[in-house]
Formats: C-alpha cells, structure tokens, sequence
C-alpha cells in the first residue's frame, strides 16, 4: 500500500483536499458553505484539528491542518469531518429550496450505490490526499495555491476579495470564519 498519501507524522502540517464526487459544485450556496464552517469549527473545539489556511472552493475544499493533539489522528478528523458534513448538507438540500435537489441526490445517490461501507448517498470522493509541509517552501507554496485559487478561477480578482478563504486573515485585514493559526 502506497505511503505517499497518508498522514504518517502525527506532528506534522498537511495539505488536503476534499473533493464532491463527480466534481459537482455544490458550494454555491452559502448554506452549505456554512455547514462547512460550522463543522470545521466543532472539530476544532472537540477533535483539536488546528486549521492553518482553507478555501471552500464550488467544487471542493483546501485545508492545511494539524492537530494539538499527536495521539488524534488527521486520518480519523478528516473522515469524521467528511461523514458529519455529509449528513448535514444531505439535510440541508431537503430543506431549503434548492432548485437541483432532485439532481443532487441522484448523483450522491449513484455515488453511493456503489460502496457496500456507504448506506445511502456519498458527496465526498474517497481520500483527501494529505501531502505533508515538512519544509518551508513547500508550506508556502501550498499557503499561495489555496488562497488564489478562488483568483485563478476567476471567482474573484484578489484573493483577500473571497469570503470562504483565510486570505484574509493572512493579509491581517480580519478575523474571519474560522479561527486560524497563521503559519508564517
């Protein structure tokens, strides 16, 4: 089995992405949005996930994380995170009135179907891929990836203009959604 995409070192800053499955873009509704915050928020007060940077992309999620806690494994957050926030977005498109509901739940429905582990509909992709940031200009450069990916994709023209980023808070301009702590 490949160790490339693990989290070995419990110590250790990654880089991970979570992806929705069929690459659908399912955050163009603050709602699910805020979902995202909020569970991110309650595994950092619960599960001692440290959030350095994150960019709730359309399609998908960056975070860089790491945990006050080496004995807390990022593997188990991670796919926490995943099931939890699955289970509120699931509700929450049953909820409100969501004009691709019907399409939604088919494509999370499919994906599923699939999986003997899941039991109903699955949003995220497998995996997140955790890279680790063992060196300085590997952090960096993931830190830049993150916050001008909503600039690259035309989203917005700076990347401190997108509300769902730490960009923000790296520029010093505010404290924002999430509480982060600043890597350099």
């Amino acid at each position: 089995m490949s160790e490339k995409y693990k989290f070995n070192n419990p110590e250790g800053i990654y880089f991970v992405t979570c992806t929705i499955v069929y690459w659908i873009d399912l955050f163009t509704r603050k709602e699910y949005n805020h979902i995202i915050i909020d569970t991110l928020k309650k595994y950092q007060e619960k599960r001692n996930l440290i959030i350095h940077a994150f960019c709730i992309m359309p399609s998908h999620l960056h975070l860089i994380i790491s945990s006050k806690d080496s004995n807390e494994s990022l593997g188990g957050i991670m796919r926490d995170f995943k099931k939890l926030s699955n289970k509120k977005i699931l509700e929450e498109i049953s909820n409100i009135n969501e004009s691709r509901k019907e399409w939604l739940l088919r494509a999370f429905q499919n994906a599923g179907k699939k999986l003997k582990r899941i039991k109903s509909n699955k949003m995220w992709q497998d995996g997140n891929r955790p890279i680790e940031l063992d060196n300085n200009f590997l952090l960096q450069q993931k830190l830049d990836y993150i916050h001008n990916n909503p600039v690259e994709s035309e989203i917005v023209e700076e990347a401190v203009d997108y509300k769902y980023s730490s960009a923000k808070e790296y520029a010093g301009i505010r404290k924002g959604l999430l509480e982060i702590e600043l890597l350099c």
